[in-house]
């Protein structure tokens, strides 16, 4: 399943997203546990890894850079070598050097995960598709809001989420759960460690 043109994109893994009084109920609570569970084995494996983070340019965001929220939950912190990519908008290849790095780094393949799933990572996932990449969205290490129809009525986060990954797996990507990311791992014998190319 992966191979050393591999390499992990975390998303918005952000403090804010536990604020539920601005964002609402969510689904899958295990969410940040499994994500952890593929950080980690990533970073054992050699794969490299990107984290993006979102600057909101709105002052009243959670997301904005002056509140707390915008700092990395704790499973997300960053390693010294691990490049910290800023954005401003749903996608994590619009106002950033993302697309340039990866090819860089002889990149063909993304492992995706992170928040929520129905924005930033449909966004990233689908552009990622469409710029050529191979994409492994890790379904059960995002969660999604629950959202307002046109008509007012509430649509329940997991069904939002289930929906979103329905839409994106076979078309725009191969959406996996974290088991079979973790045995894709320990069966790729040939993975080897690279450094990411400097910024």
């Amino acid at each position: 399943m992966l191979n050393t043109d591999t390499a992990l994109l975390i998303v918005d893994y952000q403090q804010a997203f536990n604020d539920r009084a601005f964002w609402g109920l969510r689904n899958n609570p295990a969410a940040e546990d499994n994500a952890a569970r593929v950080l980690g084995a990533c970073r054992k494996s050699g794969i490299p890894v990107i984290h993006v983070r979102h600057d909101s340019v709105m002052p009243t965001s959670p997301l904005h850079p002056q509140h707390p929220g915008n700092r990395p939950m704790a499973f997300a912190l960053p390693l010294d070598d691990e490049p910290v990519l800023s954005k401003q908008v749903n996608s994590s290849f619009i106002g950033t050097d993302l697309e340039a790095r990866l090819k860089a780094m002889g990149v063909t393949t993304l492992i995706i995960m992170g928040v929520s799933t129905d924005h930033c990572i449909s966004t990233t996932t689908r552009m990622a598709a469409n710029l050529g990449f191979k994409v492994h969205l890790v379904g059960d290490a995002c969660f999604a809001f629950d959202r307002k129809a046109v008509d007012g009525s509430m649509i329940e986060a997991a069904t939002v989420h289930r929906v979103e990954l329905a839409i994106l797996h076979g078309e725009f990507a191969e959406v996996i759960s974290t088991a079979m990311l973790l045995d894709g791992l320990k069966h790729s014998a040939d993975l080897e460690p690279r450094r990411l190319q400097p910024a």
